[in-house]
C-alpha cells in the first residue's frame, strides 16, 4: 500500500524533532492558507509546495535556531533567469541567491507573527510570476 502524500507529511511532521517546530507548523499554515491549490509533499526532507506539480515553496529545516523557506521554480535554473529578480521584494524579507531562488528565514515565534501579511505577499507575488 502506498502512503498518499498529505500521510507523509503528517508522519513526518509527528516525528519532527526541531526547536522552532511550532513555528513551523504556523507557516505550513499560513502557506497552505494562502493559496488552495496548494499540495504538500516531503522534498529536500522537509515540507514542499507545489502547485500543477510544479515545486515552488520549500522549507530548509538545517540549521540551529532557524528555519528557511526557499522559494524556487524546481531544482534547475529557469531558462530565461539570468537577468533580474522575478520581482521587486519591497518586504525586503527575501535573500536573492539567484534571479529565480529566494529565501526567507525565521528564528522565533514573533518573525512568524510579525511577516505573517508580508509572507502572504510574497507568496502571492511569487506564484504570480512562476506559476
Amino acid at each position: 500500500m502506498t502512503t498518499h502524500e498529505p500521510d507523509k507529511v503528517e508522519k513526518f511532521m509527528n516525528n519532527l524533532n526541531h526547536p522552532l517546530k511550532e513555528e513551523i507548523e504556523a507557516v505550513r499554515n499560513i502557506i497552505k492558507s494562502t493559496n488552495s491549490e496548494f499540495t504538500e509533499k516531503i522534498k529536500w526532507n522537509a515540507p514542499s509546495y507545489s502547485i500543477q506539480n510544479k515545486d515552488r515553496i520549500t522549507f530548509n529545516l538545517h540549521g540551529k535556531g532557524f528555519f528557511r523557506l526557499i522559494f524556487h521554480c524546481g531544482v534547475k535554473v529557469k531558462e530565461g533567469s539570468n537577468e533580474d529578480q522575478l520581482f521587486v521584494d519591497t518586504t525586503g524579507l527575501l535573500d536573492w541567491v539567484s534571479p529565480d531562488r529566494a529565501i526567507m528565514k525565521f528564528t522565533n515565534k514573533s518573525d512568524v507573527i510579525r511577516n505573517e501579511e508580508k509572507l502572504r505577499e510574497i507568496i502571492a507575488k511569487w506564484l504570480k510570476v512562476t506559476v
